[in-house]
């Protein structure tokens, strides 16, 4: 690819080539200038807050146990890697899936958690870019997946298996491809590649990877509406009573 010795570093994250590296969603140290690390960071720190905000004011306690169980569910799963063509792997985001259980609120504040020990821990991705990934993948995934998924759903049918999950494929599969998008964008304002070329490489692997998140999601969320719908933020309406209610909905 064209893009390889424009970024002979870029290697963490969402791809790995074993022997050519290609642009990814966690962006390493280094890639972004200084002004759109501040924006990013001020972005994030911003939503995050009005997050927290949203989260103390509307939702019950006992949604604090599945916020726990969510994250570590999600940061587990990131931890398995699936194959794509041109021996590159893509793995689980995770924004839709926290969004449809958890909400827009509480779903940022669980993926923004993964984001940062992934970061720390594993050095999937870099420090001081961190505000950038967690709003790519973490605010704008989470956001934009819950969304479309509760517009597709509500639109085919709120109490429908079926709604429930095309609406989720097609929000985890968009919520993919918005945050690789932003990503390029990014770069290419950073002047470190040029736009045409971030994008292409972008869209490129991760209309692939989207459907592999997009599979994983579906999954999950079809085996949790079959066992327990009342776990939803919007459950179906034979699911609701004031007893196993465990958010607030929107």
């Amino acid at each position: 690819m064209p893009i390889v010795p424009l970024m002979p570093a870029l290697s963490s994250g969402w791809l790995y080539h074993p022997i050519q590296p290609y642009l990814a969603l966690h962006i390493p140290d280094g890639f972004l200038n200084l002004p759109v690390i501040a924006v990013t960071w001020i972005l994030a720190i911003v939503l995050i807050a009005i997050s927290l905000n949203r989260v103390q004011a509307d939702y019950q306690e006992k949604a604090v146990p599945l916020m726990g169980v969510c994250a570590a569910f999600i940061f587990a799963a990131q931890m398995i890697n699936f194959p794509i063509p041109g021996g590159t792997s893509g793995h689980l985001l995770g924004g839709t899936l926290a969004g449809a259980l958890l909400g827009p609120w509480a779903g940022t504040l669980v993926m923004t958690v993964v984001f940062i020990v992934q970061a720390v821990v594993f050095q999937d991705g870099g420090l001081t870019v961190l505000g950038a990934n967690i709003f790519n993948m973490g605010l704008i995934g989470t956001f934009a997946g819950y969304y479309l998924y509760k517009a597709i759903r509500f639109a085919i049918g709120r109490n429908k298996l079926s709604g429930m999950a095309v609406g989720a494929a097609v929000a985890a599969w968009a919520s993919v491809m918005i945050a690789a998008i932003i990503c390029a964008i990014q770069l290419a304002v950073s002047g470190t590649v040029p736009l045409a070329v971030a994008i292409g490489a972008m869209a490129t692997w991760h209309v692939l990877i989207g459907i592999g998140e997009a599979a994983i999601t579906v999954v999950a969320l079809v085996f949790i509406w079959r066992t327990r719908p009342e776990m939803f933020y919007d459950p179906p309406r034979r699911a609701v009573s004031p007893r196993n209610r465990i958010g607030v909905g929107s």
